[in-house]
């Protein structure tokens, strides 16, 4: 009979060395048993469940279960003692594994195959005890570090830790009956106004079309530098968290890349009270709006917003660091300041390629913690050498990767002519803007038309009707 030998992995020499990782080598050989035995259907639940043959502990049993897996994949070939003993034969294994004999005391070690479900899902827990063991005693040796970044190295260890659990997460298929009735009686109350489809915005025309910031999905504002992308995400984050804005004030976490934290909520206060910035560098600032000041203060003070101004941060700290606020305070939304100066992992071979990465990483958090992320992007230079400050913008304007395209649920456009702006003088004068939907995965596309007003800094919606269109 073959040694079913320790798996490579071992522990960490100096933390407990004399402990055995959790495993079972009977359930193992039952699995194996089970897949030799009856292939049909059980080599496709190991499969299910299995995501590498690192759920083995012993090397032999890993060797086998590698040889099955490739058989499988050749539908003419018929999986079998005599089959896997010939593949292993070929690859010059059979004798390492044991030979025929360990494979046919193998073939006998079970009566039947009805328990494989819960034989492969006892190999599934100990496969995650063993990686939580690797993982944490690894942290342990990063932490002896004295030259380590301390904050990186909490993120590392966080990310580490959740890949375990990410890793191990399946989600099985559900039969229709199951899920239809629950989206019936779901759909019936959005449309009786007991629950919203999404999160509103505070822009009532643009929801029309997307149903607000629904969970799960990725949002992205596109425009060209100076059009004001961040003051109009400065603007929904409002409307999200003041309780003065919104019935139900929301939790928003805003990863700002651009700006500063102090510049961000000095934006806030000021767009809030409806001032400029400058009445305070020119120390114009009248008495008479202390008292609007003073009260914007205490709506912030009460409103659950978190920023964090870390400049060109990774995915994985991003995506750790929105984790770590979506298990402390709950948060509902993710908003992120802008796409293009974050950087992936590691290394990768061209910008496209990185930027498609960060891309997919955000549409994957938003689906990993079931809510809606708010990512503004910037325009390639096409859009202004197309018709000048005034020209319209197009999906394929979305600068330095399509990947962006297709990951959103919803691409939309903020445009104006930012010639307009040169000629405000006064801070009660706007200019025109538009916000357009041109990807809706789920709903419609269309136009919302918008002021911008520069000296606050603030878009409101436009009247549908100009004043000289009305009536007299």
């Amino acid at each position: 009979m073959a040694f079913e030998g320790k798996a490579k992995k071992e522990p960490i020499p100096g933390i407990l060395p004399d402990r055995t990782q959790p495993h079972d080598p009977s359930v193992e050989r039952a699995v194996l048993a089970a897949m030799l035995r009856e292939p049909n259907p059980c080599v496709d639940i190991a499969i299910e469940h299995f995501r590498s043959p690192e759920v083995f502990y012993s090397h032999v049993h890993r060797e086998i279960y590698q040889v099955i897996i490739e058989l499988h994949k050749t539908p003419k070939i018929k999986i079998d003692i005599v089959s896997v003993a010939h593949k292993l034969k070929t690859i010059e294994k059979l004798d390492a594994i044991g030979g025929e004999i360990f494979l046919a005391e193998l073939d006998n070690s079970i009566s039947t195959t009805v328990n494989m479900e819960s034989w492969c899902l006892i190999l599934q827990k100990y496969a995650i005890l063993r990686k939580m063991i690797d993982v944490c005693s690894e942290s342990l040796l990063k932490c002896y570090d004295s030259d380590a970044d301390a904050g990186k190295l909490v993120d590392e260890i966080e990310t580490d830790i959740y890949k375990v659990r990410y890793d191990q997460e399946q989600r099985s298929s559900v039969e229709i009956q199951e899920i239809i009735g629950e989206e019936f009686y779901h759909l019936k109350d959005i449309c009786e106004g007991k629950v919203d489809a999404g999160i509103p915005t505070g822009y009532t025309q643009l929801d029309g079309y997307t149903g607000g910031l629904k969970p799960g999905e990725m949002f992205v504002v596109a425009a060209r530098p100076s059009i004001g992308k961040t003051s109009l995400a400065l603007n929904v984050i409002r409307n999200l968290v003041l309780p003065n804005r919104s019935p139900h004030p929301r939790k928003v976490a805003f990863f700002s890349l651009e700006m500063t934290a102090s510049q961000i909520a000095r934006r806030l206060l000021c767009t809030e009270v409806g001032l400029s910035e400058s009445v305070f560098w020119k120390k114009t600032f009248s008495s008479d709006n202390l008292t609007k000041m003073t009260k914007a203060v205490a709506a912030f003070q009460k409103a659950k917003l978190f920023i964090d101004d870390t400049g060109g941060i990774t995915i994985a700290e991003l995506r750790a660091k929105a984790r770590r606020l979506k298990f402390k305070e709950n948060i509902d939304c993710v908003v992120i300041d802008y796409l293009q100066l974050m950087h992936a992992d590691g290394r990768v071979e061209s910008r496209q390629q990185e930027v498609a990465e960060i891309s997919s990483g955000i549409k994957t958090l938003a689906k990993d913690l079931n809510i809606p992320v708010l990512v503004l992007a910037q325009l390639n230079r096409e859009v202004d050498k197309t018709a000048g400050a005034s020209a319209r913008p197009r999906l394929a304007h979305l600068r330095e990767s399509g990947a962006i395209e297709q990951d959103a649920d919803i691409v939309t456009f903020l445009h104006r002519n930012r010639d307009d702006a040169k000629e405000i003088s006064s801070g009660n004068q706007s200019v025109d803007a538009e916000w357009i939907v041109e990807k809706n995965r789920n709903g419609q596309t269309g136009t919302v038309k918008l002021l911008f007003f520069p000296a606050k800094m603030e878009f409101i919606p436009a009247a549908p009707y100009k004043e000289e269109d009305c009536p007299q």
